[in-house]
Order: structure tokens, then C-alpha cells, then sequence
């Protein structure tokens, strides 16, 4: 059945049919319960399922991340949700240091079947402390799956798809999506949650990128199709590991890529793209591959400065329009 919903529900109704069809699965961070989230993506829980499956933590990420990967070695199958990924930085250690790499230190006796989290990314004006785009940090680290819904089918089905692993995985929700609303087929059919998909195909040239960045990749693409240039979209979905299959594929058909990501430039996600590329397709390219980052400074808060940090769609265009002209 195929439903209009908002982001936020649907990660909700990923929520609910996780809790429901596993009794081991249980939802913690803070506020998850009483206040439905800081995003309200647990409202409502809390009375459906009770405080044992629904848990309220103190404000320690790393207490209750550490709690999350305790519980997952027990059995259990734990969603921790945390604030927001600059909060995930005071987790790290157990994130990197424990979860990645217990399975490998302990010759391959021990999973840690935990799924983390948080949203991320700029555009609400809550400046330099709270606007991180973090995600490249977590996809260099061996051991874990990362991934970056971008649509509302994906926030509910990448959810469930990823308790299904034996290995943690970090889900990044992009906060500017919460509000947005799309179909959700809550009897959708598994998938592999490892490979991208081409949002919009096309022929001059491939647009790369993933979460909080498609709709702006996507307005772009139409405004291309209007000056004659027919650009594909290709939705990485998977940070790690990397669909480096379809990304080639892309590339080495439209002969030209721009990769879009709000992390920083330097050492970004982007660039991993871009090397993946150069690799792997040097000769098929038309052109040197381009990268829409975020400027690197922290994120301003004033609205107007905030705007000219983070990808927009003219500057996607813009890049996408030289790289053509440029290589015609």
C-alpha cells in the first residue's frame, strides 16, 4: 500500500515495523521517548511499545552508544539514535574503536549487529556547532556500513534493511528532510542496500551524490535539460562501501562528472568519488571531474552567509555548464 507521508514518518514507520516484527529491537537515545525525538521521529512509541523498548538516555553519547554496542554483542538488535553528528563526535571512540573493529579483533566470533542514527547536515541556521556533514569521517572506517537515505522510501527501507546486517551500520538523515514529504510503499520488497540508483538517467553528463543534496542535484539536472544539457543523477545511497560498479558505469556513459557533497572539499567524500573515477574510468573521460563542496569555513549562522557555505543548485548548474562547454 503506497501512502503520502513526510520523511520523519517514515522513519517512524521503519521505527514501528522494526519494534514489531522483532521483539529484540529497542530505540534509545535522548528524548526518543517522552518528547518523540528531537526530530518527532519516535512520537508516539513510547505508548505503543513502552519504556522497555522505547528508552530514554541521560545526555552521554558515549554511555549510551557503548550501552547500544553492549546490547548488540548480547543478542539484541538496538537503534541508537543520536542528536545530531556532531553530538556522535563524543562517541567516537566506541564507534571506531570498539563497534568497527570487534568483529576483526576477535577473529570473526564477534558481530555487533547495531544500527546508529543521526541527522546531519547545514540549511536551519544552527551555525558552526550543529550544521556538520560528517559522513565522509565515518565511511573511511573499515567495519562499518554507512548509508544516506534521500528520499522517503528509503528513509523507512534502509532502516529495516539495515538490522538485517550482522555489522553496524551508521544511517546519516539529513535534517532538511524531515519536512518533505513523498510515496512510501510500506509493503515494499528487500533490497540490497549496497547499491545506487539513477534517480534521473541522461547522456552529457553524471551528477553523483546522496542525501540531503539530491533535491538540489535533481533541480539542477532540470535546469541543464533547459540550456540542452542532459545531465544523469545518480544517488549514491551506500557511503560505504562505495557502488563503485554504477559509478563507473554513470561516468563511463555521459563521459563527464561533477560530484556534489556538503562536506568540506579537502579530504571530503567527493574526493574519494573522484579518485574512484580517475581509477577507473581515466579514459573514458571528456573532461577532469569537478566537485560542488561546501566552502571550508565553519558554518555560518546568518541565513544569507549559510546559503553561500552549502551546495545550491546554481553553483551545480554552473559547474555542470563549464565542464560541457568546456570539453565539447
Amino acid at each position: 500500500m503506497t501512502a503520502t507521508m513526510t520523511y520523519r514518518e517514515a522513519v517512524r514507520s521503519g521505527l514501528r515495523e522494526a519494534l514489531r516484527r522483532d521483539e529484540r529491537v529497542f530505540l534509545m537515545g535522548e528524548d526518543v521517548g517522552r518528547y518523540g525525538g528531537a526530530f518527532a521521529c519516535s512520537r508516539g512509541l513510547l505508548d505503543e511499545f513502552g519504556p522497555e523498548r522505547i528508552r530514554d538516555t541521560p545526555l552521554s553519547e558515549s554511555a549510551f552508544v557503548g550501552a547500544g554496542i553492549g546490547a548488540a554483542m548480547g543478542g539484541m538488535r538496538p537503534i541508537v539514535e543520536v542528536m545530531t553528528v556532531n553530538f556522535s563526535l563524543l562517541a567516537l571512540d566506541q564507534i571506531v574503536n570498539n563497534a568497527a573493529t570487534l568483529r576483526h579483533m576477535s577473529g570473526g566470533q564477534m558481530s555487533v549487529p547495531v544500527v546508529v542514527r543521526m541527522a546531519t547536515g547545514g540549511g536551519r541556521q544552527l551555525a558552526a556547532q550543529h550544521s556538520h556533514s560528517l559522513e565522509g569521517w565515518y565511511a573511511h572506517v573499515p567495519g562499518l556500513t554507512v548509508l544516506a537515505p534521500a528520499t522517503t522510501q528509503d528513509a523507512r527501507d534502509m532502516l529495516l534493511a539495515a538490522l538485517d546486517e550482522p555489522d553496524p551500520v551508521i544511517i546519516f538523515e539529513h535534517a532538511m528532510l524531515y519536512p518533505q514529504e513523498g510515496e512510501v510503499d510500506e509493503k515494499s520488497p528487500p533490497f540490497d542496500i549496497r547499491r545506487s540508483v539513477v534517480r534521473r538517467a541522461g547522456s552529457d553528463v553524471t551528477l553523483i551524490t546522496y542525501g540531503g543534496s539530491l533535491g538540489k542535484t535533481l533541480a539542477a539536472a532540470e535546469e541543464l535539460s533547459g540550456i540542452g544539457i542532459e545531465a544523469e543523477v545518480l544517488d549514491l545511497r551506500a557511503l560505504r562501501p562505495l557502488d563503485s560498479q554504477a559509478i563507473l558505469a554513470s561516468v563511463s556513459k555521459t563521459r563527464r562528472a561533477v560530484v556534489i557533497d556538503e562536506g568540506w572539499r579537502t579530504g571530503s567524500l567527493a574526493a574519494e568519488v573522484s579518485a574512484q573515477i580517475m581509477e577507473g574510468a581515466f579514459y573514458e573521460l571528456d573532461a577532469p571531474v569537478a566537485r560542488v563542496c561546501s566552502v571550508e569555513v565553519p558554518i555560518p549562522y546568518p541565513k544569507h552567509l549559510e546559503d553561500a557555505a552549502l551546495p545550491q543548485v546554481a553553483a551545480i548548474v554552473e559547474t555542470a555548464r563549464q565542464l560541457c562547454e568546456k570539453s565539447a
